[in-house]
């Protein structure tokens, strides 16, 4: 990898004005890969003044213009792709297939079906005497995290531009290389100066810097519930709008008419995919109590095939974890659980035989979790799965929506119907039937301290519209 000295700034590439550098890390062997800029307050302060000023023309463009640039963007990132995919694989770790199919493909994905969206999208309607009009709400900061590097980037680039906002961006200090390549794919799109802009540093910095900024409009942030409590904080002195994506403890109900063995093999592929980075993973698997010990026996054999090793290796499964940091505290997390009456039927704290460098963590299944214990209440990421058992659909409803957190959450059942029914009572904002495929455009975002507002699809977009009404004699 090389280095990318230089934070974006009004089309420009330039050197932060502290001259200072941050590592970056390849997880799986703890060598450093690259380094990129520590922006200051004073590039912070830069960005968002580009922004502001290319807000005025850009706001008033056409929106056939915005369609042909979000096109031309997309054609862009796919020229990338292999370079997006090889790069996320190193500055985080995921193994290949996943860097490939997923991680260099969703935001190609996202920011072709935002030109779709927006080609249709009507921003006048009248009510009456009044007309009522949607319009760019101004100037963006986004803040995004190191599971998803990119994907995370578009899920708010995307829609921001197809309202007519402008955005600076602050990548994960952990993975901004990836940020780099969309860069470089918005500039050889044609995107104008000022559109795009972005600064890497540290949270503490220039993600504090970026979100107390009063010349922002609109904040999204992705991220933990703590470090999203403080962006609130902060935007809430200047009254900035936020949207908020923040953790997830999701539950994945198996209901006593499911097909067992699929239901279990696809709830487990759901929490350990990203090596269990991913907020919407289906933690939580709640079994009824009469199948039980069969589906722990499942998850057992399962999780045999769950290879953990050197992410370029077509047959790793499991990659690393992000951070030496993010590794010791799922280890951490195992240990209490297991003081706390977890029973490990597969894993365990343990670094995986053969793997003494690189941030690894073994795939790790706990039956006998109680509802209330830590492992069941604090967001892991990581591949750990806890198994609960349920004595009937209003005990496994209970049991799920016992939780601060309501991002996602599974159903299975061969009755669809009965399937609607226990997703209607759950507390979160996306609920899968029967693994239900991955719909980008479809609303989301959570309830309770799982966030604030939505992304992607239609509502995405309407995170960073203000609403006008006109009346009319």
């Amino acid at each position: 990898m090389e280095n990318r000295d230089f934070v974006y700034i009004n089309g420009t590439w330039r050197p932060a004005t502290t001259g200072r550098s941050i590592p970056v890390e390849n997880p799986a062997t703890e060598a450093v890969i690259a380094t990129v800029p520590e922006a200051s307050t004073e590039d912070v302060d830069a960005a968002v003044m580009a922004a502001r000023t290319a807000f005025e023309q850009w706001s008033g463009t056409a929106v056939a213009e915005r369609v042909r640039l979000l096109r031309a963007l997309r054609e862009q990132i796919v020229l990338r792709h292999a370079e997006i995919a090889e790069t996320i694989t190193a500055e985080m770790g995921a193994p290949r297939w996943i860097s490939t199919r997923i991680q260099a493909a969703l935001p190609a994905t996202v920011v072709g079906a935002y030109a779709d969206l927006l080609e249709g999208y009507e921003f006048e309607e009248r009510s009456g005497d009044t007309l009522i009009v949607r319009e760019p709400a101004g100037v963006v900061g986004a803040i995004t995290p190191w599971n998803y590097p990119l994907h995370q980037i578009t899920n708010k680039l995307a829609p921001a531009l197809a309202a007519g906002c402008t955005i600076v961006i602050k990548p994960s200090e952990l993975t901004p290389l990836s940020a780099f390549l969309l860069i470089d794919a918005c500039e050889a799109a044609g995107i104008p100066p000022g559109v795009v802009n972005l600064v890497t540093g540290y949270g503490k910095g220039v993600g504090e810097a970026l979100a107390s900024h009063p010349g922002l409009d609109v904040f999204s942030f992705t991220g933990s519930v703590a470090t999203g409590a403080r962006v609130a904080e902060l935007a809430a002195q200047n009254i900035t709008r936020v949207t908020l994506e923040l953790g997830g403890k999701s539950a994945n109900i198996i209901l006593d008419d499911a097909d067992l063995s699929v239901a279990v093999k696809v709830g487990m592929a759901n929490a350990f995919l990203n090596s269990g980075q991913t907020c919407t993973a289906w933690t939580r698997m709640l079994i009824p109590a009469s199948q039980y010990e069969e589906a722990v026996d499942l998850a057992v054999n399962y999780a045999k095939g769950y290879v953990v090793g050197d992410p370029l290796d077509e047959k790793t499964k499991l990659g690393p974890v992000s951070s030496g940091a993010q590794r010791d505290k799922i280890r951490g997390l195992i240990n209490t659980a297991v003081t706390e009456g977890a029973r490990v039927v597969a894993g365990g704290p343990d670094a995986p035989a053969g793997m003494g460098v690189g941030y690894f963590v073994r795939p790790t299944v706990l039956a006998d979790v109680a509802p209330d214990s830590t492992i069941a209440q604090q967001e892991v990421f990581g591949p750990v799965l806890s198994l609960l058992s349920y004595k009937d659909d209003d005990d496994a409803v209970a049991i799920a929506n016992n939780s601060m957190y309501g991002l996602h959450g599974g159903v299975w059942s061969k009755d669809e119907n009965r399937a609607i029914a226990v997703a209607r009572r759950l507390r979160t904002g996306t609920v899968d039937i029967n693994g239900a495929k991955y719909n980008p455009m479809a609303p989301f975002g959570g309830y309770k301290k799982s966030g604030i507002g939505r992304e992607m699809g239609a509502a995405g977009l309407e995170e960073f519209l203000e609403i006008k009404s006109v009346g009319l004699r």
